[in-house]
């Protein structure tokens, strides 16, 4: 009996003792000490190298996100200041980064995608379903947030084209981007870690120093060997299934086989408690308001979804004149003056744009 008891024992410390292994093994190590800003963004004087860094950034950025893939030394580069801690680059603060769920791919992420036709998705999806509309490659796509939910990254691919579907429902912000950069296909998968209440994803490599923790709501590697390097953004719609199949009825709909919401649609409730730089007395906007959020040459701005009107709205930001396109859909494209390509839009909760961007600019 004695000797049964010990077996037992011994099983659960090994059963324990390879669970904590492998969970550890999941777990992204994240650097302590001083933050120091990188030699490469200072002058002589020990200055930020700002206005030429700053410049570059802007010049590289008015090139189109289609060329990206096209060119295979391109590299979308962040306006971000790069720091460094304990050897490892990171732009930004360490202690701001929370641990969400156990660890990496405690969400799984969706790497064989599968579709249905509209008329199938018909009857799978409820009426009110809202989603990820995309035109990309004369292919069309929808991606239920229904779905997303618990899943959060689909790794696509469209007509040959490496594409990632993210969603994060804590702050509303569904994005395409890119995933070829410079020749390389990256595949994410979630972190398990959220930085401002946002998905911080990671690209899966073989060699752990390859390994980069990426910023859903900036698109771009804010932790690790790749910080500073921005995915492109693929443009998209978030839009009503119901808008877009009308629209859209020769649309491939991404079927998971699960529909549910283990969030209940409280999500600003639960984002809350990974402590966002958010202050609600001080908010001009419901934490829960639908913004679209521009970035022109390192200035932000962000548009309310329920105070643009439909049709055609000018404005003027960064020195640029705007005309911003509503249709009834709810669909919004900004335009620059000159230019028929629209400028990437991040849509998402309020308190999320803010939060990464304390000094956006809010149009009223």
């Amino acid at each position: 009996m004695q000797s049964y008891i010990s077996l037992i024992i011994i099983i659960l410390l090994i059963v324990v003792g390879t669970f904590f292994i492998f969970t550890r093994g999941k777990q992204f190590d994240l650097p302590k000490g001083d933050a120091v800003l990188l030699p490469s963004q200072l002058n002589g004087n020990g200055e930020r190298v700002k206005e030429e860094k700053d410049q570059k950034v802007a010049e590289e950025q008015v090139i189109p996100t289609s060329s990206a893939a096209d060119n295979e030394s391109f590299v979308l580069k962040s306006s971000r200041q790069i720091f460094e801690t304990d050897g490892v680059k990171h732009s930004i603060p360490i202690d701001e980064i929370r641990q969400g769920c156990f660890g990496r791919d405690c969400i799984p992420s969706v790497d064989k995608p599968i579709f249905v036709s509209v008329a199938e998705a018909n009857n799978i999806l409820p009426e009110d379903t809202v989603g990820i509309g995309l035109v990309f490659k004369s292919e069309e796509r929808f991606y239920p947030f229904n779905m997303l939910v618990t899943r959060e990254i689909v790794n696509d691919e469209i007509a040959g084209e490496p594409i990632v579907v993210t969603y994060c429902p804590l702050c509303g912000t569904g994005i395409v981007f890119e995933r070829k950069v410079a020749g390389k296909v990256f595949e994410f998968g979630v972190s398990g870690k959220l930085w401002q209440s946002n998905l911080l994803m990671y690209n899966r490599e073989a060699d752990e120093d390859d390994i980069s923790l990426w910023s859903q709501v900036l698109g771009e590697a804010v932790v690790g060997k790749h910080t500073g390097t921005k995915l492109p953004i693929i443009q998209s719609d978030i839009v009503r299934y119901t808008d877009w199949r009308e629209d859209h009825p020769g649309s491939l709909v991404l079927n998971t086989g699960r529909i549910g919401d283990p969030y209940n649609g409280d999500y600003y409730r639960i984002a809350r408690s990974f402590a966002p730089n958010f202050n609600e007395a001080n908010s001009p906007l419901s934490p829960t308001a639908y913004v679209f959020g521009i970035e022109i040459e390192g200035e932000f701005k962000a548009y309310p979804k329920e105070l643009l009107m439909v049709g055609e709205t000018s404005d003027t930001f960064a020195g640029r004149t705007l005309t911003i396109s509503k249709e009834a859909s709810g669909i919004v494209r900004i335009f620059e003056e000159g230019n028929d390509q629209p400028l990437p839009l991040i849509t998402g909760f309020w308190f999320s744009w803010v939060a990464v961007h304390p000094d956006t600019e809010l149009y009223k």
